[in-house]
């Protein structure tokens, strides 16, 4: 049996025991492959080895399928945490943020997520930057992206929370390739989150992973118009971290956030 350690002596403590309870908690349903955990303390985490490879149009689809099957095992609340303590982001510096329940996401996305985030990203952006991203996290607290597209609200998910590409490992076992969940941010929130973050930075065969997705749980017509409002937190993340090069996209996100409200004829 093979294992794969990670280990920070500088970690926040409840860092590594909050990764490894999300792991436990997205593996539950056991709706879709997560890295199983071996053994967790204070300083580290010892997880099971998984060899990597490239997955096909088809492993890619199955993935979208299963990452489905996941969402709709859902929470309890929006913002609820397997674990008391919750982060954000890597290893060597991560964001501790809030693990509160509320009863609706534009509360949640709003309070608890992009209002801290924008707070520690600020320093990197310009008065008005800040100012079209205060804009857009007030029409998100207004409920602007509660449903999809414009429909009712959404139901909380069990989503993985921080699901950019390289979060999930393509692991070769038994001669498949099959999408595995590793590094989440685990909780309660809307199921767009996981689907605008594996845009950010894209992922391979995303068309077809959201083709799967929505075959398995399909979702309204010009959902993907929603992806900015879901995604303006892992940019302001990106901002907070490197600066410079993020204030740009984090900017258009939120913009087209604002537009895509007036679309839907919240403002």
């Amino acid at each position: 049996m093979r294992e794969f350690s990670k280990s920070d002596s500088t970690a926040p403590d409840g860092f590594f025991e909050a990764e490894a309870a999300g792991l436990r908690w997205l593996a539950e349903p056991q709706a879709i492959p997560v890295v199983e955990v071996y053994d967790v303390d204070a300083r580290g985490l010892t997880l099971e080895y998984l060899p990597s490879g490239r997955p096909s149009s088809d492993d890619a689809r199955e993935f979208g399928r299963r990452l489905a099957a996941l969402h709709d095992a859902g929470a309890p609340a929006f913002g609820f945490s397997p674990s008391p303590k919750a982060w954000f982001g890597p290893l060597h510096r991560p964001s501790e943020v809030p693990t509160t329940p509320r009863e609706e996401f534009g509360e949640f996305w709003s309070t608890d997520r992009l209002g801290p985030m924008l707070e520690r990203a600020e320093p990197n952006m310009t008065n008005a930057q800040v100012g079209v991203v205060s804009d857009a996290i007030d029409v998100i607290a207004a409920g602007a992206f509660d449903g999809i597209a414009g429909q009712e609200r959404e139901s909380p998910s069990r989503v993985h929370g921080d699901l950019w590409s390289g979060n999930v490992l393509w692991a070769t076992t038994g001669g498949s390739t099959v999408g595995t969940l590793i590094d989440p941010s685990a909780h309660g929130g809307h199921r767009l989150e996981d689907l605008a973050m594996l845009s950010l930075f894209s992922a391979p065969h995303l068309g077809v992973i959201f083709e799967g997705y929505c075959e398995a749980h399909p979702l309204p017509e010009g959902w993907r118009k929603d992806l900015p409002a879901h995604v303006l937190f892992g940019l302001l993340a990106h901002v907070y971290l490197f600066g410079g090069s993020y204030t740009q996209p984090a900017e258009s996100a939120a913009l087209q956030t604002i537009e895509r409200a007036r679309e839907l004829g919240v403002l």
